[in-house]
This record gives C-alpha cells, structure tokens and sequence, in this order.
C-alpha cells in the first residue's frame, strides 16, 4: 500500500504540473540580488523606494530574515518568535521556521524592483486572483528569495539535509500592498523544524505586532492572519490556491486610507490545462488519478512517502485561509474545488527499480518551435530526444552565445558585498560598483577595471587578479586542439571561488554569474565578494610573477593553485606572501550532446604579464594579463605566431596558422579588410531587408541588431514583430484610469476616452472632483452607513502631497475639531501658508492676523530682510520665473537669430565649427578650428563672454580651454576619471561637468579654481549636463543601462529630483531651449528624440528611427545633434522632428560633443551675475536666489555658513 501510495502521488506529479523553481521571479547576483549574511537568525534592513502599507500602518523600511519572514520593524531574537506567535512586531510569514543557511548551499536574494516586465507579471498575478478588480497598477516591488535553506541541525537519513526554495513578492501601488506567496513544488521537502527539542510545523501569515491601545492606553496584540493551522494533520494540496495557478497564493496586506483585513484571492480553482504523460513499464499499477490533497512540505519529513491517509473528497476546503485571532474580524471561507481531469485518464505501468521523478518530467521540444531561442549567429539541430544550438563557421560559443572568431569581447558588470582589510572591525562596502573588462581574443590579452574603489581598500586588492581570471579563462588564446571556456560553455555559467590567504587564514569568497551576452555585444557579469583580506600600506605595490593553472573538467569545471605575490612596501622592504585558490564552475549544457566529450579532461591555464594598478586618483583597480589555454604537459612551446599571439593582425581579425611560422590575417566576421586593418561592415545598408517589415536594423561592431519600431514586439520566434495592444500593456498615453479608459482598435491602435463625470478628448481629462475608486468587492462586502464618512466625501491621490500642501494641511488642522464632518479651518492668529496650482510655495506670504507679508524660497523659508511693514506687500521673485532681462524680450518660441553663431563639434583629436546662416548650416564655409593630436575630444562647450571654448579629453582625462580666435590652450583640471559632459554657467562664471568614472558632478570657477563636488551618489553613468543660468537649474541624464534617468536640481545642488526614468534606453544627449522652456534629449537605446516641460513634465516625442545620437544642442527652430553611425552632425526641426540638413565631415571618424557659439551672450541676469552675489567663493545661483559655498580643498580663507539666499 505505501508503495502504491507512492506512485500515486508521482501519478500526480506526472499529470499535473504544479509550480516549478523557473516559474519563479527572476533571482540572483545577476538580476541585482543582494545576499543576506548566512547564518540561523541574520537580519538585513532594506530602506524603500516606495510606501508599503501593512494593516493599518506605513513603512518605509522592512527587514530581510533568515527564517522565512520579512519584518516592518526590526525583530527580536528568534527564541522570542519561533514557537511563540504572534510575535510583538509586524511579520510576513512565507514559511516561519528555524532554519539555516551556514553550509554554503542555502542562501536568501533580496531587491527591490520597478522594471516593466517584473511589474507587468505581479499585475498579471494579481489581476489573476482577484478578476473584479479593474486598476491593479504596481508601481513597485520586493522580491525575496530563500534558496536551498534547510532545517537548523537537522539532516535526513542519508546525512544529508532536506532543502526548501520559496518566495515572497510584495507588490506596492499608489494606496494599497499584495502579497504574493510562490511555492514550487518539486522545491519543498520539509515543512516542520526543531524548536526547543520539538518537531514543530512551520507557519505561513501575517502579523501586525503590538498596537496602540484604546485612547493611546498602553499596546495590545494586533491581528495575526494566519494561513497554516498548528496541527500535524493539517494538509493543502498543490493544486489549492487563490490566484488560479497552483503553488501561488496572492493576500491584498494592506490599504490606505481605509483598511479592514486581510483580503485573500478570490481563484480557488485552477485554471491552467496541464496534461498526462505515458509512461510504460511492468510492476505496479495504479488504476486511476485522483489527486489527494497534501503538500509534502506541510508534513513531517518522515512521512512523505509512507504515511497513508483516506483520501476524502472535500465539500468544503479546510480552510487553509481566513483564520483570524481577532474575534469581531468577519471570517473568510473559501469552497475548494476539484481541479478538472483529464477525459480519459491514462494507466501507469511503473518499474518499482526505475522509480525515477525525471522519467516524467522530460518535454519534448523541437527546432520547428525553440529556433529562436538560439543565437543569430548558430544553426539549430534536431537530435532523437530534443535540440541542441551550434554556432556556424567563423563563431565560437555555446550556440546560445556565438561570438566571431577574432573580435574583441567587452564585458561590463558591478561588484557589490563587503571586505573586511587586515585587523579592522569594519568592513568596506561594495555597492553596484562598476566593473568594465576588454580582451582582445586574438592574443588573448585582458584588461578589467573596478571603479569607485577607496583608498581604505584598494592597495590590499591588488594581490586578487583572480577577480578577473575568469574573463581571461574564458577567452584565453587557444593552442592546437585546446578550447577556451567560451568556446566550450558560452556565457552563461556560476563561478565560485575561495582565496585563504597564508599565514594569516583570511580568507574572501568571490562568487560571480555570467549572464550572457546582451543586445550590445557585452558579456554581463555580477559579482559577489565577502570575506578578510590582508592589508597592503598605500603606497605600496604588488608585483605578481607569472602561473599556470590546471582545470579539470566534468559535470563541472574545477581548479586549485597556490599564488606568490611580492609586495614592495613604501620604505624600500620587499615581502613576499601567497594565497591559496579554489574554485568551481557551474554551467548548463545541451542535454543531447555531451559538450565535454571534445575537451581534453584536464586543461592548464598559462597567464603571464601580469600588471596590477590602484589608482587612488580615480578610485580605480586595474588588472591586465596574458592567457593561454592548453596543455598541462611541458614540451616544446608551439612557434607559430597565431599561438604564441604575435602577429600583428588587427584586433578585428583572427590569425590563421599554416607551415611552421607561417600564418594568414582574416578579418572577423561582420568586417572587411586584409586582416592587417580591418573596418566594419554596415549591414543594414548593404542589406536594407535584412531584419524583415516593421523593424529597424541597428550596425553595431562586428554586427547588427533588429528592433520592432514603436508599436510593434518581438512575437515568440524572436524575429518576427507583430502589433502591441498598448492598452493591455499600460503603454498608451491615456489619462489616468480613474478618468479616461483605453479602448484597443486593433494594430497598434487604441482609442481613449474619458469616463463619466469627466471630460475631454481621453489624454487630459477634467471633472468637478477626483474620487478614489475602492476595489468593488470591499464595496459589495460593506454598506453605506458603516462607510458614511467616505461615502459623502472625496479625496485626490492624483499626486504626492508637495511640502506646501503638507504645511497647509498641518495648520489648517491643528485647531480643527470636526473631524471629517467639517472643512478644517485654521484657529484665529495661525499662520497657513500659500501654494500655488502645482503645491509650490508662492513667493508671497502674508499673514492675515498680523496684516504682514514677506518673500519666502521654494522651500517655504523666509527671505531674510523681506517682511514688510502692516498694509504694504515686498516685490517677491516668482521661483518659477528668471530674472528680468536686459533689454527687449522677443516674443516666446520666435527669437530671432544672432548673425555669426556657430556650430562646434567635436572629432577624435580635432574641434570643427560650421558657420550658421539662420537656421542653414554653411557646409562649404566649415573648417577646423582646434588641433589636439593625440586626444579624444568627448565633451565641448562655449563661454559667450570670453568667447572660449571649453573640452573634456579621456586619454588623459582633463579639461582645458583656449581662445575662439586660436590662441593658447590653458589645461584646468586633469585628476579626473572620464570627463563626459561640460556645462558653462556663463553668468555666474562657473563651470559644472559629470565624471562617469569617478561617478559624480563637480563644479569650479571657469578657470578650475575653486573645485567643489556637487553630487557623488545615485550616479552610475552621467553624461550630458546643461546649465540654465536664467532660471538657476542644472540637467543631466545617467545612461545606467540598469535604471537610466534624466535628473534636475538647482544649481548649487539643491532640489535634486528625477524628471524623467521611464521609457529610457541610452539618454546620451540632452539640451535646454530657454525660449520655449523644453528639456529635450536624444536616446541612443531607443532611438528616439524627446523633449519635456520641467515644470508641467508633458512630454513628447519628436522622432524615432534615429541612429546612435551622442550629443545635441539647440539653436533657433532646429536641434543639431552628432550621430555614431553616421559620422555626422545632423539638423531636425524641433517642432515638427523632421530631419532637414545633414553634415559629413571631410574624415569619417565619430563625432562626439557639439556646441553652439554666440558673437554675444544672451541677455539676462542671476542672482551671481553682480559682484559674485556678495560671496567670497563660489556663488551657485538656484531658482528664486542663490547659496555662497566654500571649495573642497579649503585654505582657512572660507567660512561657509549653512545658509541661502
């Protein structure tokens, strides 16, 4: 009987499939994961991005625990809680547990995340449980992973212990949180731990912890919402749920402003077709399929397999949700309903000595429907039991992966943990630095650099090339009949490593995950680094002598080796050290071919020329090195050049090897040439169809790319674009859905109109009163009179309240007493301050009790010397308005043209201008007007006072300036890391510019002196950078291909604030029209040119189709912008975004920064355009006034005092 109640229930594995470890969310190092400490009760804050509501409360911070919860207060010890619930503080319970992740194979991933396609599937979900609902919209979410955890000190009859993978989303929106709880199936093989020597059951809810009492009188305990029952005997069945799809239990946890209790989904049956496998053998027969209603991981360990229990069909589920510990709450039951069977059940013969859960998980696919899941560049093959990808002649690579042989590889990625450096209690933290590599494949050269690196830290790391030796490992410089780890495993493999360092034991554990290549052509890499290193002095340096390394191939890659490394301290001494190393590569293969079959079992890896840099300047490590990969026998070292790696082909080509030392230079593919000098092929022109009707084809190095134009996706083939259902999507650009709805027409199309009670043409809406609409099944389950308050009033969550609004409020109801019966109103003699239509502070404040006024900032603080006297109003600056200029004003959007403007651009080594003749570029008339030999001139800009023209330079990262007219060129700052953008404030004289190494925005006198960081958090890759001095703002855009954003703050870096983050690709280049007050930027990943209002923030987009833009400006009715693929420079009306003009220069080679320049400056002034505002230093203008700030670098000259003007 226990073995028929065995296959009975593999029986049901077999016909149903419930869910699966690839059906969680994505999770991992690669997807931006951070990993708790292991340990039996870690505990890791996560400050929020966005409002959680839980019950009644907000918060805006919660707490990762080892032990299957997430917490909104810091817990307790878990003596206090396991065993004990409900706990004193809030608590979402995934699976509430003693357990453990000490052994190295457990592990728990936390992030938050707001990309398109993660908010997409948990709308999905919870659209899925609860149908009724209509506006399910997150904004944001929190994705917790516990991976392989296990039982604290138990372990099964083999020794080893059982493991538990499960998962937690929790979903916020604008006024309400879901839970969503994901268990897969074949995942969970416990579901009980030792608590105080007892087998106890472990519990999944949520608890809101201690409460305030009646009148504020002491706290009692909250509601504990508990999903699992405290009895062994209590059983759910995979195919139980309240979403639709089993495994997947979805709770709305909380809901302002009102809250009643925890809502459950409403789907209690599933509704997912799913089939049955035959599967033929002779001992045991199990005559039907009827599923019982057990979960193995909510039993004992000991009885999954062996424990018989009567299967009784339910009239009514067990309730396994709704059980509350608050007695007055209503409780919610749910009727369980039978999964629907299949029409003819199969029977299943099974071999009791081939029992086996993989015989009946195997699914058989085809080239005919997975071909697209290959790379471009590999044939599919079809083999007896599935399909394998192999990249074609000329590519090397898994099939997945396929690269051209020769081409050099780019490998971009961040590094993140903690290493604690020699005997210090604290350890330096590692947050999403960046960490960018470069390998030319056809000598096997590497070179990795890791930015953002404190000098706390970066002399002891300089002993660790072994960060990188994966990189030079996969594409090492192949000999004759060995492969390199690409070639073998593409780019998709986990790398673990263990580095003990001699004789002090410290020991640093690096684990990284290769994710493969992404549509730029970059290897992407994340790495995790924790542990003890020994500490090196600064100053001193490290000199490693050159080693081989043998690699043993089998279900896994695995290596060992001792290191030397010399270190040269700063007083002369040398000494000498080494380090242990271990680690092990984990891969996936085609199942249907044995991919190691080919490779030699064992491999040395030959690395030499070995250079190792901290840069303290530029915060950089740097690492390079030569590898080979080949035998592990000494012999004769091969001769020919193509092994040996000095040929002198391009770093475009491969060396093909003949007689001898003969040899032969083939350009890669995807490039032409004779192999000495390679250029790249343009595939798009030459093959304008290559990438099929709606779409565009993209060159890239080496390659190309195909993109769906707007409106149309990728359909599953990955090839073909099909028609978006924008409104489906949340793509459509439609009023919010509490006032217009989306009406898909077919195509692309889609039609908005407003809802009733609003009015409008469906993008912009209008109404007497915004109500927030509450989801319909509360409204079905409550009545009026209990909703009276809310049902006779209504509220606005169109926006956050602004700082103004809050002030507002806080006065208005100090002293009000009605409550919601009455308007609050302010008591006699309160001050309640002004805002305007968009919750800003008007410039002008009164006081009607007092009969005074007074000037006041954007903040809401008082001008100091602006009161005026009873009965008299000051003359206040609008915040929102410039300076009265000097002069007429010529009316908005028509200005006319300043004769003798000029367009600068720049090109590697040179700076061009063409002269302008209103809005016509003078091509013939165009000439060179500075020489830099040697240099990459990125960034160009324009002072109209001096008429000087200001450039970046990346070989020897600095900024300099000369004459319009040519004459010497004065070098300003040089410790720089990558100077991309500059942004002349030609009013205030200062000069602001964006370092995407060193990751920040600093600012100086036009001349270099007086050097202040503005900005050196929350940027990743800043580029452009434009000041409006008028107005007292400064713009840039980060093109972080992980989270890109178009950023605002005043100009003395106040109000930092994102303007724009969704619908952003590469934001390479940004200008600002002062005349019609447009941020306008051109995006190299979207291809697309946009402009926006700052203040009202409508946007809109000018074109699309584009292709690699990389700087813009704007002069009269066009914007002028550079162009990589192009090699020019490329004039688009601004306000119909039709190209109109187009510049190639003499030398076609990348143009990068472009400027305008102006006989004269505009007129206008700021608050720093008279006698540096009054300050001794740097004046910084902002809107509405300005703040005097001292230098970084301060000579005792300057007192700055901690306040604006």
């Amino acid at each position: 009987m226990a073995l028929a109640r065995s296959v009975g229930l593999l029986a049901l594995l077999v016909s149903v499939q419930g869910l699966t470890r690839e059906q969680l969310f994505d999770y991992g190092i690669r997807v931006g994961d951070k990993i708790l400490d292991s340990g039996t009760d870690s505990v890791r804050e996560l400050e929020l991005e966005q409002t959680l509501f839980f019950f009644k409360g907000k918060f805006d911070k919660v707490y990762v625990n080892t032990n299957g919860f997430i917490s909104l207060a810091e817990p307790t010890g878990e003596s206090e809680y396991l065993g004990k619930m409900p706990a004193s503080f809030g608590m979402i319970a995934a699976f509430l547990g003693d357990l453990d992740t000490t052994d190295g194979a457990g592990y728990v991933y936390f992030r938050q995340d707001k990309s398109p396609d993660v908010l997409q599937r948990v709308a999905e979900h919870i659209s899925q449980a609860f149908p009724s609902d209509d506006e399910i919209e997150p904004t944001h979410a929190i994705i917790v992973t516990w991976e392989n955890v296990a039982p604290q000190g138990e372990r099964g009859p083999g020794g080893e212990y059982a493991r538990n993978t499960f998962q937690v989303v929790v979903a916020n929106m604008e006024s309400a949180s879901y839970a969503i709880l994901l268990y897969p199936e074949e995942n969970m093989q416990f579901g009980s731990t030792l608590i105080d020597d007892e087998d106890q059951p472990v519990e999944v809810g949520f608890n809101e912890g201690k409460v305030p009492g009646w009148f504020s009188w002491g706290s009692t305990q909250g509601t504990y919402y508990r999903i699992t029952e405290d009895m062994p005997t209590s059983e759910q069945s995979y195919w139980e749920t309240n979403s639709g799809r089993p495994g997947v239990w979805v709770y709305e946890i909380g809901t302002s402003p009102l809250f009643t209790s925890i809502t459950p989904g409403e789907v209690t049956e599933v509704t997912e077709v799913t089939e049955v496998t035959e599967v033929t053998s002779v001992e045991t027969v199990v005559e039907s399929l009827v599923p019982e209603p057990s979960v193995p991981w909510i039993r004992h360990h000991e009885d999954l397999l062996t424990s018989e229990a009567p299967y009784e069909p339910l009239a009514t589920s067990p309730e396994p949700f709704g059980e509350s510990s608050t007695p007055d709450e209503p409780q919610h039951r749910y009727r369980y309903v039978q999964p629907q069977q299949p029409q003819n059940p199969q029977v299943l013969i099974i071999d009791e000595d081939e029992l086996n859960v993989d015989v009946f998980s195997y699914n058989y696919e085809t080239c005919s429907s997975n071909k697209h899941k290959c790379s471009v560049f590999a044939d599919c093959r079809d083999y007896a039991d599935g399909y394998c990808c192999h990249c074609k002649p000329g590519y090397y690579g898994n099939g997945k992966d396929c690269i051209a042989e020769g081409k050099p590889q780019r490998m971009n990625g961040k590094v993140s943990g903690r290493i604690y450096v020699g005997d210090s209690p604290s350890p330096v933290e590692f947050s999403n630095n960046d960490l960018h590599s470069y390998v030319v494949t056809n000598d096997g050269r590497a070179y990795i650099a890791i930015s953002s690196i404190p000098s706390s830290i970066g002399p002891s790391l300089q002993p660790l090339p072994a960060l990188g030796e994966a990189i030079g490992w996969a594409f090492a410089l192949q000999q004759p009949d060995y492969r390199n780890g690409f070639s073998i495993i593409g780019g998709v493999f986990t790398r673990q490593a263990e580095v003990v360092f001699q004789p002090g034991n410290e020991r640093l554990t690096i684990r990284q995950e290769f994710s493969g290549i992404d549509e730029h052509d970059h290897l992407l890499i994340s790495t995790e680094l924790d542990g003890r290193i020994p500490e090196v002095p600064q100053g001193a340096t490290v000199q490693i002598e050159p080693y081989r390394e043998i690699y043993q191939y089998s279900s896994m890659i695995t290596s060992s080796s001792r290191r030397d490394y010399t270190v040269n301290m700063p007083d002369g001494s040398v000494r000498t050290h080494s380090y242990l190393w271990t680690q092990s590569i984990k891969f996936q293969s085609c199942p249907h071919e044995e991919v190691l079959s080919a490779v030699p079992a064992s491999q040395q890896l030959s690395v030499d020329q070995i250079f190792v840099m901290y840069d303290s300047g530029n915060q950089l490590i740097r690492f390079a090195m030569s590898n080979k990969i080949g035998s592990i026998h000494s012999g004769i070292p091969e001769q020919n050049p193509c092994f040996t790696g000095r040929h002198g082909c391009d770093t475009n080509a491969v060396c093909r090897p003949a007689q001898g030392k003969d040899f032969s230079c083939e350009c890669a593919s995807g490039f032409t040439g004779d192999g000495r000098v390679c250029y790249d092929v343009d595939e798009c022109s030459e093959s304008p169809q290559i990438c099929g009707p709606f779409s565009v084809c993209s060159n890239q190095p080496g390659s190309f790319r195909c993109e769906c134009v707007e409106g149309f996706t990728f359909a599953g083939d990955g090839r073909t674009c099909r028609p978006v259902d924008h409104c489906q999507r949340g793509t459509h650009d439609c009023d919010a859905p509490e006032r217009s709805r989306c009406s898909y027409t077919g195509d692309s199309s889609y039609i908005c109109s407003c809802l009733p009670g609003f009015s409008g043409d469906g993008r912009a809406c209008q109404g007497n009163q915004t109500h927030i609409k509450y989801r319909s099944n509360f409204l079905l389950n409550s009545n009026c009179s209990f909703l009276f308050l809310y049902c006779n009033f209504s509220f606005s969550f169109d926006r956050e309240k602004t700082a103004c609004e809050r002030h507002r409020e806080a006065a208005q109801a100090s002293s009000s007493s009605g409550g919601f019966f009455f308007r609050p109103r302010p008591a006699v003699g309160q001050y309640v301050p002004s805002c305007d239509a968009y919750g800003a502070y008007e410039p002008l404040q009164c006081h009607a009790s007092a009969g005074q006024c007074w000037c006041v900032d954007s903040s809401g603080l008082e001008i100091p010397g602006s009161r005026a006297q009873p009965g008299s109003r000051p003359m206040c600056i609008d915040h929102s308005v410039a300076p009265p200029l000097i002069g007429p004003t010529p009316k908005a959007d028509i200005s006319p043209l300043t004769p003798g403007a000029n367009l600068l651009f720049s090109q590697s080594g040179k700076i061009d201008h063409i002269p302008l003749d209103g809005n016509r570029m003078i091509k013939d008339e165009a000439k060179t007007v500075l020489h830099v030999p040697g240099k990459v001139v990125i960034a160009v800009a324009f002072d109209c006072v001096e008429q000087m023209i200001f450039w970046s330079d990346i070989t020897q990262p600095s900024i300099s300036r000369a004459t319009l007219q040519g004459g010497e060129t004065s070098l300003l700052i040089t410790d720089l890391g990558c100077p991309e953008g500059i942004a002349i404030d030609h009013m205030s004289r200062n000069m602001y510019w964006t370092d995407s190494i060193l990751d920040r925005i600093e600012v100086s006198r036009l001349d270099g002196s007086q050097r202040r960081v503005l900005f050196d958090d929350d940027l990743i890759n800043p580029r452009p950078i434009i000041a409006d001095p008028a107005y007292g703002y400064l713009y840039w855009s980060d093109w972080n291909r992980d989270g890109p954003k178009i950023e605002r703050s005043g100009l003395d870096g106040s109000d930092r604030t994102v303007l724009v983050q969704d619908g952003l690709g590469l934001p390479n280049a940004l200008t600002f029209d002062p005349q019609s007050r447009r941020l306008c930027w051109a995006d190299a990943g979207t291809r697309k040119v946009e402009c926006i209002d700052p203040f009202s923030r409508l946007r809109r987009k000018l074109t699309e189709g584009i292709q690699y833009p990389f700087a813009i400006v704007s002069y009269g009715r066009n914007l002028y912008y550079t162009d990589w693929r192009r090699d020019a420079v490329v004039a688009m009306d601004r306000h119909d975004g039709m190209e109109v003009e187009e510049f190639l220069p003499q030398r076609r080679s990348r143009t990068y920064g472009i400027a305008i320049t102006y006989p004269q400056c505009p007129a206008g002034v700021n608050y720093c355009s008279r006698d540096n505002g009054g300050c001794s230093h740097l004046c910084l203008p902002r809107p509405g006034g300005f703040t005097c700030r001292c230098p970084d670098a301060r000579d005792g000259s300057c007192v700055e005092q901690d306040q604006n003007f």
